[in-house]
Order: structure tokens, then C-alpha cells, then sequence
């Protein structure tokens, strides 16, 4: 062997031991950046680990009617299942009335199967804000969060409110996008202190005024709402609101054994269980007769942010479109929007919800999602379409004219 080429593979095992080392120091965070690198928009379930469980209440799901019993036209739902099939959806679940009037499953998958939830477990902090409201463990919905957070007592961003956390307005300036394992967005992301790296982060605005979608907001809510009920965030959820729905049990994904959840994202739950969400949403946080949520908070997470009007809490609403889009039918839908093609549409004054569980749509009109629920709440046969402006085409209005 020449000396070049043994010189190379002492470099090279150098090299090696090094990494070995350094992966051994922070197992965790580099089993889950690797695995994010083989499947980049989400880690798959089985690298969520470790978790920590929300005790369900395990109750029957919704009655199952045929569409027409809920003045829904079966052709029109077929043809949101074929739209949302073509484009990736593993399930598509319709409910109005508290009644499942349609389903249909894709990839092996049914009502039952754990599912990542991605950004859809954002709303849950809204939900469980409203309950500790309700249980007087929150003062009010502008308390600052330095009542409940130490540390910034007497630090600017300790006059961050609560409602600027549930409207993504804390002013907080997210880490810059990055897929480098050395960036302030990995260790966020995949790394083994998420406290630590949410109460890094500086002002870059005004809270209250500067609207920007990131992890921290939800995450510091759920720190919030630990140093106020002076439970685990997974214990209060379940006792406030997972149980009492009726949920399956469901899983958090901590940063290390026992320590933070990961808030802003991949709760781990049957993807049939969210519609019983869209139920508490439909009802202003009644479910199936019994008050969850006091009155009038859903209503309150539904009003424009002042930050940015097409947003509530958590809640995309009906102005909020991509370009190009057709407007919703019904003027009073919204969307919980849980990325990678989650999706719930509500439209309260028909009572109706649409529950899309990804894969992200994909093809020339996915951005065009609009279809999906206007297919369903167009053709109900006691739907009223908006009026027609002048020059209008009423066949675009009025399906069938």
C-alpha cells in the first residue's frame, strides 16, 4: 500500500471516529435530523420518540347516516373523494349535524389509524386556552406571559400576550430556515431542549402587530398553560379536552424522556378523531350536549387578528385563498390548515365539516382546495348560494343551471 493511499485512510477513519462521537453525544437529535433528510416534509410517526400519552375517553364516534338523510347529494360527494384521491389525500371524512355522512379511505388507512397530525395540533392549544379561561387558571385573554414565564419578567418580550400567541403575533423572530444540523431551526426542531431554544429566540416586532407563522407561539401557549395549571401539557389536554370528546388515547412528541412537547406539531391520534374537533368547533365548544368550552370562545378564535385580518386563532378564514382559487360557497367557512395536506374545513352556518388527511395535494389545480368543501356545501339541497353579482355566470353558482 502506498503512503498516499494510507495517509488517506487514516484521515478517513478519523474523520469517522469523529462523527461516530459526535452522533454518540446527541443520539436523539441525529436519529431525527437523518430521518428528516429521508423523508423531508415529516418525519414518519416511528421516529417520534420519545412520546408521552393523552389519556382518551375512548367514546363511540358520530352516527353514521347516508348523505341524503342530511340533505346532501351522494354525487357531489363522490366527486370531493375522486378530487381529494387524485390528489394524495388518505382520507376524507364528512360530517354535518354530528352525523358522519360520508368516508372514504386510501393507502390501507381507515377511521382508526394513528395518524401525524402536523400543524392541526396548534388549534388544541387555542381549545385548551379557552379551557383554562373557563377554569380561571388564565386571568384574561391579553394577560402577559410574563405572569406565567419567569424569566422574561422583566424582559421586553415578557409583554408578549397571551392572545398575540394564539394569533401568531408575538413579534418573536423565528430561526432563519435551514437544513444545516448546526442551525438555530434544527435545534428547534429536532433537538433535546425545546424550551431552551423556543426562549432564545428575540423580539424582531411588535407584538400584537407583527404576524408570522412559527413554532414558537404555540409552544410557548403550552409552557403557559404548564405554569398556570401546574400540570404536564399532555395531562391537562386530555383532562380538559381529549377525554372529553371522546378521543382514542394520543401521543405528544417529547424532546427528550420526560421533558418538553413538541406543541406546534406531530400529535400522533386516529386521523377519524379530528372530526370530533370539528364538532366542538361547529358547536362554540359544545360537544354532543355537554359544555367543553365555555360560549362564545370559538366565536373569539374565529374574529380577525390585528395583525393580519385573514387569520384568527390558529384558524385560516374564508378571505384567506390562494390566488387563482374560487371563492368558498358559504361566507362563513374556515380552515384549520395542519400542513402537509391536513385539512379541516367548517362551515358553521350549515353545520357541515370536511376532514382531508394528507399527503399534500399535488397537480396543476392542488392549490385550488376550495373545490373540495364547495362540491359538498353547494350541492346541499338547503344551501342558499351567495347572490349573483351583475354579469354573473349563474352556472358557476348554481350547479346543474
Amino acid at each position: 500500500m502506498s503512503r498516499a493511499r494510507a495517509l488517506g485512510l487514516a484521515g478517513l477513519a478519523v474523520v469517522v471516529a469523529a462523527v461516530v462521537v459526535v452522533v454518540a453525544r446527541a443520539p436523539l437529535f441525529w436519529g431525527r435530523y437523518l430521518g428528516s433528510l429521508l423523508a423531508p416534509s415529516a418525519l414518519a410517526p416511528v421516529w417520534y420518540q420519545p412520546r408521552e400519552r393523552v389519556a382518551g375517553g375512548n367514546q363511540p364516534v358520530a352516527s353514521r347516516v347516508p348523505p341524503a338523510s342530511e340533505l346532501l347529494d351522494p354525487r357531489s360527494l363522490e366527486a370531493a373523494a375522486a378530487l381529494a384521491g387524485a390528489h394524495n389525500a388518505r382520507a376524507l371524512i364528512v360530517v354535518r349535524h354530528d352525523h358522519i355522512v360520508f368516508e372514504r379511505y386510501w393507502r390501507g388507512t381507515s377511521f382508526d389509524t394513528l395518524a401525524d397530525s402536523q400543524g392541526f395540533a396548534r388549534v388544541l392549544t387555542a381549545l385548551a386556552v379557552g379551557a383554562a379561561l373557563a377554569h380561571r387558571r388564565i386571568g384574561w385573554p391579553d394577560q402577559p406571559i410574563s405572569y406565567f414565564i419567569g424569566a422574561w419578567r422583566h424582559d421586553p418580550r415578557g409583554g408578549i400576550t397571551v392572545r398575540d400567541l394564539l394569533q401568531m403575533s408575538s413579534g418573536l423572530a423565528a430561526p432563519p430556515a435551514s437544513r444545516s444540523p448546526w442551525s438555530a431551526a434544527a435545534r428547534a426542531r429536532f433537538g433535546t431542549d425545546v424550551a431552551a431554544a423556543t426562549l432564545a429566540e428575540g423580539l424582531l416586532g411588535e407584538p400584537g402587530r407583527t404576524w408570522a407563522p412559527q413554532s414558537a407561539d404555540p409552544q410557548l401557549l403550552a409552557l403557559v398553560l404548564e405554569q398556570a395549571t401546574g400540570e404536564r401539557y399532555a395531562s391537562y389536554l386530555s383532562e380538559a379536552l381529549w377525554r372529553r370528546i371522546g378521543a382514542a388515547d394520543a401521543w405528544l412528541w417529547l424532546d427528550r424522556p420526560g421533558g418538553t412537547p413538541h406543541a406546534d406539531c406531530c400529535m400522533l391520534a386516529r386521523q377519524g378523531d379530528w372530526i370530533r374537533v370539528a364538532e366542538l368547533l361547529l358547536r362554540d365548544g359544545n360537544y354532543r350536549g355537554a359544555e367543553v368550552i365555555h360560549p362564545g370562545w370559538v366565536q373569539l378564535m374565529r374574529a380577525p387578528a390585528h395583525s393580519n385580518p385573514d387569520y384568527g386563532m390558529y384558524l385560516r378564514l374564508g378571505a384567506h385563498l390562494a390566488a387563482g382559487s374560487e371563492p368558498y360557497a358559504a361566507a362563513d367557512t374556515y380552515l384549520v390548515d395542519g400542513g402537509a395536506g391536513n385539512r379541516l374545513w367548517l362551515v358553521p352556518s350549515m353545520q357541515i365539516a370536511v376532514l382531508r388527511m394528507g399527503g399534500a395535494p399535488r397537480g396543476e389545480r392542488a392549490a385550488d382546495e376550495a373545490r373540495i368543501p364547495n362540491l359538498i356545501v353547494a350541492a346541499a339541497r338547503d344551501f342558499l348560494p351567495r347572490a349573483a353579482r351583475p354579469g354573473a355566470d349563474v352556472s358557476a353558482i348554481v350547479p346543474g343551471h
